[in-house]
Formats: C-alpha cells, structure tokens, sequence
C-alpha cells in the first residue's frame, strides 16, 4: 500500500486537570518545544480476550484499568480490537453484536473505572460508526470516564480493506503535559506514520496491535526501536495473547526509550501488565546526543535528486 506523507492532519486532544478534553488541529509543526514537567506511568496491558464476546472484554479491560491504577498508572493501553479480538469473520457477520456502537452501553464497565480511578485508557475496537462503516479504532476514555475521541487506523493490513474504511487523520492525546501519538498496528510499519506524531510535538508513539508468532515478532522487533530512535521518542507496543482471529499472536507487549532501547517486555503467552515511567530528563537527554528531529529541520522536503545509470 502506498505510505501517505507526514503531511495527513492530525488532531490533538487534550486531557486537562478538570478532566475535561479539547480538541484541535495543530497542523505540520516541528517536535522542538519545551519538555513534560515531571514522569508519566504508563501501562501496556496484556491480557487474554474472549471471541467477540464485547461484555466479557470490558469487564477485563476494566479490571486491568484499576489494577494499573492502583500501581500508580495515568494511562492504559489495549491491543488491537480489544473489546472483540481480531475477529474479522465475526465482525463482519455481525456488527450490531460483534463492533462497538454510537454511544455504546457495553462500555460501561471501562467508563467506570476510569472516572473512579482517575486513568485514562486507550482500548482497540473494531467499531460502526455514524455512516454505518465499520473502523478499526482506538477509544480514549478520559479520567472522567466519558468517550474523549476516537482515531481510526490509517493504513490497513491486507483483506482489511475488505471491511474497514481507513482514517483520514493522526492524533495526538495531551496528558500531564505529555504529547502522546496513537497508532494501530500496521500504522506502525509507515515510518510516515510514527513521524507525522513526532512533527506534532509528540513524546510518546502508543500502538495497539496483533502481532503473531514468527515473522509478526520480528517485525514487532524491527519496527518499535526503529520508530523510537529516528524520532526519539518512547514507543509501546500492547498486543494479544493465545489466538484471535485465526492468528497465533506472540504477546511480549514492550515498552522501548527514544533512543531504541528496550525497557520492559512481556512475556509469550501470559497475563501482563507493563508498567514504565515516561521520563522527561532521559528524553531531553537524548534528543541533545542524537539530534535527529533538530537537524530534520535544518533539510528542505523538496531537496533535488541525481540519477546515474551505470551499464
């Protein structure tokens, strides 16, 4: 699929102190401001799923919020179509049952928890929106416990595009004075993608997603230290466990430094929460010894190329 350019709007919601939120479009701006106040915890939760069964999933979902709560977390992030598993054949069998709705009651469970616990939570689903579409999503839940926003993956994976319709723009979340980008799984492998949130002034890169055993690990490996290093940026990746939607998912949700460096992981095939600490001196610290976003800056887009045939 042909990789959009960093120039796709993205829309930037902000979680204040009042736990309400507002939205706005930032534009194109370069990632060199000032720097968060102080750390933010955050979790990249890891837990298994029942197939298409959306009551059952929010009450997990809800109960890993509190429990990374209570470890002090301010933010939580799902895999993938979370709230129903990967489940392609279910969800386009059956929307109505199978992908979340316009002000859907089955998300209760993850409403309540987050306005008790004061977290926010970012949850994968696959979802009907107004025009009856179906999108593969990420619902942001505020510390309020009220739908802050949702963003729609961009870039779909194979026979997606059979079900799905694609977004049309990036989002950044502001928590804590942190600039937050989201992706969904394949948006991760379009260095485009994890680029546009940096240019937005983005800290952090957070991606659900379904990674699978063998080649899905490696790309898993491949991508994330590579996202975080040419954009200096924390990256985390929260996927599946066991199998969904005829996928035989490989776990280890991971959380990388900006500068490539893994943090913390998870294991194979078991129940995990990983819990890190997004901390503003090391990403100061390495945005001075690795100046990549400062020096992208100082290169025009529309540099002219040579070719020479060699024969």
């Amino acid at each position: 699929m042909p990789s959009r350019s960093p120039a796709v709007p993205v829309t930037a919601t902000r979680l204040t102190t009042d736990h309400t939120a507002t939205g706005h479009s930032p534009g194109n701006r370069p990632a060199t401001g000032g720097f968060p106040a102080a750390p933010l915890r955050i979790v990249a939760a890891q837990a298994p799923v029942v197939a298409g069964d959306i009551p059952a999933n929010a009450v997990t979902a809800a109960a890993v919020i509190r429990e990374a709560a209570a470890a002090g977390a301010r933010l939580v992030v799902f895999a993938e179509k979370f709230l129903s598993g990967y489940e392609p054949d279910l969800i386009r069998a059956d929307p109505l049952r199978h992908a979340v709705q316009i002000d859907d009651s089955r998300l209760a469970p993850i409403s309540d928890a987050c306005r008790e616990s004061g977290t926010t939570a970012v949850v994968g689903a696959a979802v009907q929106d107004e025009t009856g579409s179906l999108r593969v999503s990420a619902l942001v839940i505020g510390p309020s416990g009220e739908l802050v926003t949702r963003y729609d993956k961009q870039y779909l994976f194979k026979a997606e595009r059979e079900i799905y319709r694609p977004g049309t723009a990036g989002c950044t979340l502001e928590l804590d004075g942190w600039r937050l980008g989201l992706g969904i799984c394949y948006d991760s492998g379009f260095p485009e993608h994890a680029r546009a949130a940096a240019l937005d002034g983005c800290h952090a890169y957070l991606v659900g997603a379904l990674f699978s055993v063998g080649h899905g690990h490696h790309e898993s490996r491949t991508w994330f230290p590579a996202r975080a290093l040419d954009n200096t940026v924390y990256t985390l990746l929260a996927n599946h466990i066991g199998e969904s939607g005829g996928w035989n998912t490989c776990g280890t949700s991971a959380v990388w430094a900006p500068d490539g460096r893994l943090l913390a992981e998870a294991g194979a095939d078991r129940r995990e929460l990983v819990l890190v600490d997004l901390d503003p001196a090391v990403l100061s610290a390495t945005r001075r010894s690795e100046p990549l976003l400062h020096d992208l800056h100082d290169r025009p887009d529309d540099t002219p190329r040579t070719r020479h045939r060699l024969s």
